[in-house]
């Protein structure tokens, strides 16, 4: 019997009414269990719907035992992305040398998972969709906890209570601005911007990914598969971060065409795509780091709480190990119990997470000539670089048993 099988039949208790702000992938994934422990759980998502597509995730190390207890972990087998080369160019588009990608990320191979971001959110969705309310074209506008409960009014204009409400919103969370005060001040910006979209494939790739680099500068076209579509991907350094762009898909257009606008080999026509691509994502390369994941009666999970960037290819496991430690967290504990358990279970996961951000940035944005000259004499001389074994870091926590309620 699964653990699945287990926890069927699980009855909400009276009174244990909570909310996730954020339907991406720490909240559905927080849903799955918070309901599993009995609690009626509305999860509230300023989308319209869900996000399909989107660019390829990680799900590594202790994130395969959450989504194997989850029992979500086959459905995911079956969407592995099966990358099988990564290709570097120099300036002049010419190759720098081309490798299996785990040699640059640290996955292993037969056992890390890389899938489309929608396919994971689809299969967190799926799970909880039985069980969970979602309330979608909202978001949450205030929070009091005055009184015994968290009154919450929405954009939309409702107001509802709640015992407890969770902050899964991103990187940019209006529920920790909401909390502890405006994102700079827990924002680690690393020194780059970049954008991600899709754009045809005329390039004839498949499966695989092909990066060019200059100092500071990076473009990117991944092929997940055989598709008409591949996800290009445009880095860049930049000293300070551009607030000002973080809302505004006009600004971030133009930022990034002034950042490649000498640039070579397929970088025009990327621009080009770029002008008219309905999939825009744009934000600085950073961390979030809160010195405290709650306050009263709201806690933070996922990107909110401890964004890890990209460069460490750990966001999505650390939302959904994040999201499965606090719920766990609060068996059998009320919620100021229950929030330091999971601050005391989870920061140190976090914390050497985090701290894998200095070698993705390394090996795949270089910021000067000389750096990018020593990357691709590493590149070109395999027998400096490690067979990848799988970072510590992505195992370095063991989960606790979760229990349902009875």
């Amino acid at each position: 019997m699964t653990l699945t099988d287990q926890l069927t039949g699980v009855r909400t208790t009276p009174g244990r009414e909570v909310l996730i702000s954020g339907a991406g992938i720490a909240g559905p994934a927080l849903a799955f269990w918070l309901n599993r422990r009995g609690y009626a759980v509305t999860v509230v998502e300023k989308a319209g719907t869900l996000r399909s597509g989107g660019y390829p995730v990680d799900v590594r190390g202790t994130a395969l035992e959450v989504v194997r207890r989850m029992g979500i972990l086959p459905r995911l087998r079956d969407a592995h992305i099966d990358l099988r080369r990564l290709t570097f160019l120099g300036g002049d588009g010419g190759e720098v040398a081309s490798v299996h990608p785990y040699t640059v990320t640290g996955g292993v191979a037969g056992r890390d998972l890389e899938v489309r971001r929608g396919d994971l959110t689809d299969a967190l969705r799926t799970a909880v969709s039985d069980d969970v309310e979602f309330l979608f074209d909202d978001s949450v506008d205030t929070l009091d906890q005055s009184g015994h409960g968290v009154d919450v009014t929405f954009s939309g204009g409702g107001t509802r209570t709640f015992d407890m409400v969770f902050g899964a919103d991103g990187t940019h969370s209006r529920t920790r601005e909401m909390l502890f005060g405006p994102e700079e001040r827990f924002h680690r910006y690393l020194g780059h911007c970049f954008a991600v979209f899709t754009m045809r494939n005329t390039f004839g790739l498949s499966h695989e990914t092909v990066m060019w680099n200059t100092p500071g500068r990076a473009a990117a076209l991944y092929a997940v598969g055989d598709d008409d579509e591949v996800h290009a991907f445009l880095d860049f350094a930049r000293p300070e971060p551009p607030y000002d762009a973080f809302r505004n898909p006009e600004a971030q257009r133009d930022l990034v065409a002034a950042a490649f606008a000498d640039a070579g080999w397929e970088v025009p026509g990327m621009l080009a795509a770029m002008r008219d691509a309905d999939d825009l994502f744009f934000d600085g390369v950073s961390q979030i780091r809160v010195p405290r994941w709650s306050s009263g009666r709201v806690a933070l999970v996922g990107d909110a709480a401890y964004a890890p960037s990209f460069l460490t290819g750990q966001g999505t496991s650390l939302a959904l190990v994040g999201a499965y430690m606090l719920a766990a967290s609060l068996a059998g504990r009320d919620h100021t119990a229950g929030f330091a358990a999971y601050e005391q279970d989870t920061r140190e996961f976090v914390t050497v997470n985090q701290g894998l951000v200095g070698e993705g940035g390394a090996t795949l944005f270089p910021a000067t000539a000389e750096a990018l000259a020593q990357r691709d004499e590493r590149l070109r001389d395999l027998r400096t670089i490690p067979a990848a074994q799988g970072r510590p870091a992505h195992s370095a926590l063991t989960l606790p048993e979760f229990m349902p309620m009875t």
